[in-house]
């Protein structure tokens, strides 16, 4: 009984203690209309695994995957890359990229040349059939971009392009 009264008490003090006010800084809900600090990021992260997931339909009748795509970017933009520059210019880890290359070699959209005078190095380049790849895929992603931005008002498109290049291109 004692030890009743005393939890009844304890639980009466806790009752009593004024609540602490709701913090005036916006919590994180990940939802339309969120407004805290984490709210540009989360967006940025839910546009960018719906673009993701529609343009792999594109690369996927080359058996090509979003890493092997960003690899070819870089060397259709920039010619022959060395490898271990792919990792800056990619935005993936050295040993992905390195697998990466692998599977683009074994599918012969790339090669991969040492460099004269340091066997660690590789020269990496695009071939012919890698280009050919890289603009058909191109061809079949036209329409899935058109569709994922078929819902916005006209010139709402060409404007996000415009605040996400300026976003990413500081």
């Amino acid at each position: 009984m004692q030890r009743y009264r005393i939890m009844q008490s304890h639980y009466a003090c806790v009752m009593a203690q004024p609540q602490k006010p709701q913090s005036a800084t916006h919590r994180a809900t990940d939802r339309p209309g969120d407004q805290s600090p984490f709210a540009m990021g989360l967006l940025l992260r839910r546009a960018h695994n719906r673009a993701a997931a529609e343009l792999v339909r594109a690369m996927s009748p080359f058996g090509l995957e979003l890493r092997h795509f960003a690899m070819l970017i870089v060397l259709a933009d920039q010619g022959p890359t060395l490898q271990r520059d792919l990792v800056p210019a990619a935005g993936f880890d050295k040993a992905a990229v390195g697998r990466a290359i692998d599977d683009l070699e074994r599918a012969g959209l790339v090669v991969r040349e040492g460099v004269e005078g340091d066997r660690r190095v590789w020269m990496v380049k695009i071939t012919d059939h890698g280009l050919e790849v890289f603009d058909e895929a191109h061809r079949l992603a036209r329409p899935i971009a058109d569709e994922m931005v078929a819902h916005l008002e006209p010139g709402e498109p060409e404007l996000l392009m415009d605040l996400l290049t300026r976003y990413t291109h500081r």
